[in-house]
């Protein structure tokens, strides 16, 4: 999901530089790559690199099961953009929380943006929610300082906020903001199908009733997104 509104990139800590390159193969192989999942890496990507590590050895910040360490991959495109097949393939291929630059040329200068998924680790596959990210900017846009924070934990979700349509609680962890963005989405879905429905409605009764179950999801859906 882009919004063109948003710029914003970080200014990693040089002690968390990794700067190893990953070959494209072995991210594919190592998931359940389709070969259409496959085909887009072809197509879309050209380099790999992990650039940095964000984790206590290299940050001085404390992880826990749930957010071990931060990557922060760059992935040169060939074209204009690499898509969320690509995105999430690699997802399900590190099993840390990742936070993605996508660089592209355009012309003679070099765009890039910042995009990622709350992830979440368990005992079995990483859950991955939807992708948000920042608008195209300028690969030379004067880099920000990390979020404050004490723990990856707390930096991970500070890191995410900024991308994801709704802000953070204070104390809330990135499990329970991907579960008010995944009920935020259900509530959309339903208030959408409500004003299809109060569009084609006939009936006066009817559409009070449908004007009143409309007004009830917006009400929750903002108490939702409020902080």
């Amino acid at each position: 999901m882009d919004d063109p509104q948003r710029s914003l990139l970080y200014r990693w800590p040089t002690a968390a530089k990794f700067d190893r390159r990953v070959p494209k193969e072995k991210l594919y192989e190592h998931g359940t790559g389709t070969p259409a999942v496959r085909e887009k890496f072809v197509a879309e990507v050209q380099r790999i690199t992990w650039a940095f590590k964000l984790a206590e050895t290299t940050i001085n910040l404390a992880g826990n099961t749930a957010v071990p360490e931060i990557q922060i991959f760059e992935i040169d495109a060939k074209g204009t953009n690499v898509t969320e097949p690509v995105l999430t393939a690699i997802d399900k291929a590190i099993p840390f929380p990742i936070i993605f630059e996508i660089n592209r040329d355009d012309g003679e200068t070099r765009s890039t943006r910042m995009v990622a998924a709350h992830k979440q680790l368990g005992s079995g596959a990483p859950k991955i929610g939807a992708y948000y990210s920042t608008g195209w900017q300028s690969a030379r846009t004067e880099r920000q300082s990390l979020p404050t924070a004490i723990t990856l934990p707390a930096l991970y979700t500070a890191l995410l906020d900024p991308l994801t349509p709704m802000a953070a609680r204070p104390g809330e962890d990135v499990s329970e903001v991907a579960a008010r963005l995944k009920a935020m989405r259900k509530l959309e879905r339903e208030i959408a199908a409500l004003e299809r429905k109060l569009r084609t409605e006939t009936q006066f009764n009817r559409k009070v009733e449908l004007r009143r179950a409309l007004k009830t999801k917006q009400a929750e859906l903002t108490m939702l997104v409020e902080r």
